[in-house]
C-alpha cells in the first residue's frame, strides 16, 4: 500500500501523458474541410470528413476549406483599347478541388488567386473597347473566368464565376455619352415622323384615286367634313352647297376667264 501511494504521482503523470497523446493524435474534420497529412514532411494524402488518428510528433495536418469563396476584386484603374480611362471592380467565385495541390503548389492560394484576378482584370480591360465593356458584359465576364481558371488550375482551384460589378467613367465621358444618346433619340424621332408622313401621303393618294372613280364618294366625304365642323359647342354656321352647282359655275366661268 505504501508503495502504491509512493508511486501515485508517477501514475498520475503517466495517465496525463497518455491523455495528452490521445488528444494530440485524435482529429475531427468537418464535412466541408479536408485535412492534408504530412508524415515527416512528406504528403500522405488528404483525409476527411470524420474522425481519424495521427501519429504524434510524426504527422502534421493542414486544413483546407472546400466551400465556395467569394473574392472581392478591388477597383482597378485601366485604359481601354480606345484610350478611355475607367475604374472597374469585380467579384470572383472559386473553390478548392484538389486540397493537396492547394497546400503544396502555392504558399497562399487565397492571396495568389486575388492577385491573378486583379492583373487579369486590368489586362482584359486594356484589350477591350469601352462599348464592348458596357454592352458585351457577359463576354467580358466569360473571358475573365477562362483566363483566371487556367492560371489557377495548377493550384487545385476552380474559378466558376467572375462578374464585373461597377464601371466608373470620367465626368466628361458621361456628358459626351449623354449627348450622343440624346442625338440618337432625336434622329429616331425624325425618322419615325418622316415614315409617318410617307405612309399618310400614300394613303391619301390611294383614297383620292378611289374617290375619283366614284362621284358619290366625294359628296359623302364633303358631308362628313361638315358634320365634323358642326360639332358640339361650335358656333360656326355651315350651309351645305351641292358640288354639282359648283361644277356648273366653274364650267361657266372658265371660258369667260
Amino acid at each position: 500500500m505504501e508503495g502504491l501511494l509512493t508511486n501515485l504521482p508517477i501514475y498520475i503523470v503517466v495517465i496525463l501523458l497518455l491523455l495528452w497523446l490521445l488528444r494530440a493524435s485524435l482529429r475531427i474534420v468537418r464535412e466541408y474541410d479536408r485535412g492534408v497529412i504530412f508524415r515527416l514532411g512528406r504528403v500522405t494524402g488528404a483525409k476527411g470528413p470524420g474522425l481519424f488518428w495521427l501519429i504524434p510528433f510524426v504527422d502534421q495536418m493542414r486544413l483546407v476549406d472546400l466551400r465556395v469563396v467569394t473574392l472581392d476584386v478591388p477597383t482597378q484603374e485601366a485604359i481601354t483599347k480606345d484610350n478611355v480611362t475607367v475604374k472597374v471592380n469585380a467579384v470572383c467565385y472559386f473553390r478548392v478541388l484538389d486540397p493537396e495541390a492547394a497546400v503544396v503548389n502555392v504558399a497562399n492560394y487565397l492571396l495568389a488567386t486575388q492577385q491573378i484576378a486583379q492583373t487579369t482584370l486590368r489586362s482584359v480591360l486594356g484589350q477591350s473597347e469601352l462599348d464592348e465593356l458596357l454592352a458585351e458584359r457577359d463576354q467580358i465576364n466569360q473571358q475573365l473566368q477562362q483566363i483566371i481558371d487556367e492560371q489557377t488550375e495548377p493550384w487545385g482551384v476552380k474559378v466558376s464565376v467572375v462578374e464585373v460589378k461597377d464601371v466608373e467613367l470620367p465626368q466628361s465621358m458621361q456628358r459626351a455619352m449623354a449627348r450622343q444618346a440624346e442625338a440618337e433619340r432625336e434622329k429616331r424621332a425624325k425618322i419615325i415622323h418622316a415614315e409617318g408622313e410617307l405612309q399618310a401621303s400614300q394613303t391619301l393618294a390611294e383614297a383620292a384615286g378611289v374617290m375619283s372613280q366614284q362621284a358619290g364618294s366625294l359628296q359623302l366625304r364633303y358631308l362628313q367634313t361638315l358634320t365634323e365642323i358642326s360639332a358640339e359647342h361650335n358656333s360656326t354656321i355651315v350651309f351645305p352647297l351641292p358640288i354639282e352647282l359648283m361644277d356648273a359655275l366653274l364650267k361657266r366661268v372658265g371660258p369667260d376667264a
